[in-house]
């Protein structure tokens, strides 16, 4: 059985929104598609399985506090690929 990554919004206003994500080993956000530009700020260094919607799969090599952009569009599920908890800083440019 695959559990679920646990979203906990920290700020939502007009302009941004920023949750944190927590994953248990093999956790996952499921398949969605990003509707804002975002930035991900890792609180930890590891590994992230992205599953691109061609069902394509990529290992992303993560390192706490090293900051990434991506632009709005990107579709994917995220996977925690660690033997241990996982968890990111995602914030949304509304």
């Amino acid at each position: 059985m695959t559990s679920t990554a646990q979203p906990t919004v920290q700020i939502d206003n007009e302009r941004t929104c920023v949750t944190l994500w927590e994953f248990a080993p093999g956790a996952e956000t499921g398949f969605h598609t990003h509707a804002y530009d975002y930035v991900i700020v890792p609180q930890a260094t590891g590994q992230l399985k992205i599953i691109g919607p061609d069902g394509g799969e990529t290992i992303a090599e993560l390192k706490a506090g090293e900051c990434y952009f991506r632009n709005a569009g990107v579709a994917h599920n995220v996977i925690n690929a660690n033997d241990g908890p996982f968890a990111f800083i995602e914030v949304e440019m509304k």
